[in-house]
């Protein structure tokens, strides 16, 4: 297995370091020079930070070349870093932040350390407090002159890792408030949602994922978004260096039998009919990143045996060996099911259960957050204009129009989420000169209607009350059709009247049935004439 290299970053000792030009300097204890020079710990890159002025600049490249000199397996970078004054906390914490957000971390290949010793005592809390946030995928490393008298020891000193107990700083409350609000906004895809349930769970979930490596478990409808939420989590985690491995993704139903076992698990070569070659498994591939498992309620119990085993103790048997191999993942499961009655119908183990179910988040679908129907709408704009490079708007009219719909009791969203951007997908598609019209409007929310087996109204209800006819509850439009039907049988007003109001009519010492009928078609702008056609 190829080691890892080693790579310190820290500030030049502004005073330790600069200890004179001549020859006397090697008899000094500089603490840059002397992290190169442990025997125990072989620093392949140093990422030495220095200032911009003239003096700092020369003292760097000394160093640099004297480190050539103790260390030449040792690269030195360095680093120019411009701070007015490196008292100042917020200045400080600024740019190393700044520094930390750019630089390329490669924790697959690299591991990291940072230099405490060296750097105002404001720079070393900073450096503490971005390592423990997880903005430095590093461990902290001090340094220091030793304490025998032995000439060469004293040189070059020791070192040790260490952990820091320090104070919290209110002057940077404001910067990690911000990065949280930045992390929830991650998570939603920066979509403003209104529904106050579900940011109290996106709020949760933000803090989980960054304090927490235990399972997590999504409840919701197909199509509420769990796949998407369960890869905005591992983004979010890779983003802070908590995960440096794949995202794998699994849906769980479409796993059966033997396939089932050699999916997740692996399996050897010859381990049944048709296994010529060994397989690793998606549990495998998940080794340092994260395992979504969807649909998890639909696995078998044997496979629910085998992956409460690869959760809890990160070690598993492939099919057919004598051998257990290792997999260190992140899981999170998603199902639709209500796991609690799966496992009293002995569908689901109640073990399994308890341990993915530390952390569990129901997922509402699109009919239970209405008030985030409007600003998804935009989302799926957004991204139909960024896989196209085509940017679609609505007309005014027709915005409101598809808008009043969709929010509407009447639309169903029995596809949650993913039936709506299919539905903003065509009209925008569709769309001629970037704009989506009424027509296009009132054409897909038909086609809706009939994917949900909607009743429909006549034709002829369109005819009469044109365009307007979008901005009637599907209730009055079905009443108003009825109506209509009677009114072109009966003979007269007065006719359809006794008709339509055969009960109420006989409470009443003076009915006048034609007047109602007259005064209700009148809410729609209709009159006795029109409806049948004088």
């Amino acid at each position: 297995m190829t080691r890892k290299r080693t790579v310190a970053i820290g500030f030049i000792g502004a005073t330790l370091d600069r200890v004179g030009k001549g020859a006397n300097r090697w008899n000094k204890w500089r603490p840059s020079i002397g992290l190169c020079q442990q025997p125990d710990l072989l620093i392949d890159r140093l990422e030495l930070i220095h200032g911009t002025e003239a003096r700092d600049i020369s003292l760097a490249e000394r160093i640099r070349a004297d480190i050539e000199q103790v260390s030449p397996e040792t690269e030195v970078r360095l680093q120019p870093m411009h701070l007015r004054n490196p008292w100042d906390f917020e200045e400080v914490y600024g740019a190393l932040h700044d520094f930390t957000s750019g630089y390329a971390f490669d924790t697959e290949r690299e591991d990291y350390l940072v230099h405490i010793t060296t750097g105002t005592h404001v720079a070393q809390i900073c450096w503490f407090l971005l390592t423990e946030a997880r903005y430095l995928p590093a461990r902290l490393v001090q340094t220091s002159p030793a304490r025998k008298r032995d000439e060469q020891t004293q040189v070059t000193g020791t070192h040790a890792l260490i952990d820091l107990d320090l104070s919290r700083y209110d002057r940077i409350a404001t910067r990690f408030q911000h990065e949280r609000l930045e992390g929830l906004a991650f998570l939603k895809s920066g979509i403003a949602t209104r529904n106050a349930a579900f940011n109290r769970s996106i709020e949760q979930i933000e803090r989980v994922a960054v304090r927490s490596s235990a399972p997590m478990l999504l409840i919701g409808p197909t199509g509420a978004g769990k796949s998407f939420l369960a890869r905005r989590v591992y983004e979010l985690k890779r983003s802070r260096h908590l995960v440096d491995g794949r995202f794998v993704e699994v849906n769980c139903a479409t796993l059966r039998g033997d396939g089932a076992m050699s999916a997740l698990f692996g399996h050897i070569k010859g381990a049944f009919t048709g296994a010529q070659n060994a397989r690793d498994g998606l549990l495998r591939a998940a080794d340092g990143g994260m395992l979504f498992l969807d649909e998890i309620g639909e696995l078998g119990l044997d496979e629910q045996a085998m992956l409460l085993k690869a959760v809890e103790e990160k070690r598993f048997f492939p099919m057919g060996a004598d051998k257990e191999v290792s997999s260190d993942f992140l899981l999170i499961a998603g199902t639709h099911r209500d796991l609690r009655a799966r496992v009293a119908e002995g569908l689901f183990r109640e073990d399994l259960y308890a341990r993915i179910n530390l952390w569990t988040f129901e997922l509402p679908g699109l009919a239970g957050r209405r008030e985030d129907i409007e600003p998804n709408i935009d989302f799926e704009l957004e991204r139909h204009a960024r896989e196209q490079g085509r940017m679609v708007r609505f007309n005014l009219e027709a915005r409101r129009r598809y808008l009043a719909f969709a929010s509407s009791s009447e639309a169903a969203w029995q596809g949650n989420f993913r039936e709506l951007s299919a539905s903003i997908t065509r009209m925008a598609t569709l769309a001629d000169s970037g704009r989506i019209d009424e027509a296009q409007v009132l054409e897909e929310i038909e086609r809706l209607r009939r994917a949900w087996g909607v009743p429909q109204v006549d034709d002829g209800l369109s005819d009469l009350l044109g365009e307007a006819v979008a901005d009637i509850d599907l209730f009055d439009r079905l009443q108003l059709q009825a109506v209509i039907d009677i009114c072109r049988q009966a003979g007269s007003l007065s006719e359809a009247g006794r008709r339509l109001f055969d009960i109420s009519r006989q409470a009443k010492a003076q009915p006048n049935d034609a007047d109602r009928l007259r005064k209700y078609l009148a809410r729609f702008g209709l009159s006795w004439q029109t409806v049948r056609g004088d």
